[in-house]
């Protein structure tokens, strides 16, 4: 420190009339820039003997292992993604294929039906008519009948309204004696 002094005090009677500044040294020959050197030298020893430069390598390999494992598996759940899209697809396609089957035998089934529906409701039909025209039938039978009686009702009341009125008993007694004569 007392060189440093000593110097300072030189450099500054040296050129009085200019302006100096002293440059601080140690130990008469470090200058600042050397002594940041020679620390960042100390440090980067003191680095390599305990092993940093390993250490680091190591775990940079420990890190690409890791990266090289991770793809791997990427690789692994691609293939078995791609599998499983191409079975899905094959899954899609053949039920595609199974709908379509559906559909058609929906249709065959559905055309069956109608056939069968159609078939049975003409049968039906003509049932109920056959019906409805027996009906009428008896129905015309029972009303000729009834008219039929109340025709032979009213013709037996007339022809006693008659024969009461025209026929006397001396009426009757000619009839009664010219049947007997015909026997």
């Amino acid at each position: 420190m007392h060189e440093l002094m000593i110097m300072a005090a030189e450099a500054a009677h040296a050129g009085e009339g200019e302006e100096h500044h002293a440059e601080a040294m140690a130990f008469g020959f470090l200058t600042p820039g050397m002594v940041v050197a020679l620390a960042m030298l100390t440090v980067l020893v003191i680095m390599w003997r305990a092993g940093v430069p390993g250490m680091v390598v190591g775990m940079l390999d420990g890190r690409i292992a890791e990266i090289r494992k991770q793809l791997d598996e990427a690789k692994t759940l691609r293939a078995e993604a791609e599998a499983l899209r191409k079975e899905y697809a094959d899954k899609i396609a053949g039920a595609e294929k199974d709908a379509e089957a559906m559909v058609a035998h929906a249709r065959e089934e559905g055309d069956a039906i109608l056939a069968k529906v159609e078939s049975d409701a003409a049968t039906l039909i003509a049932r109920r008519r056959q019906i409805a025209e027996d009906k009428i039938g008896a129905a015309e039978r029972a009303a000729v009948a009834e008219l039929r009686a109340r025709a032979a009702d009213a013709a037996s009341q007339a022809a006693q309204a008659l024969i009461a009125k025209n026929h006397g008993a001396s009426a009757d007694k000619a009839l009664v004696d010219q049947a007997i004569s015909s026997i």
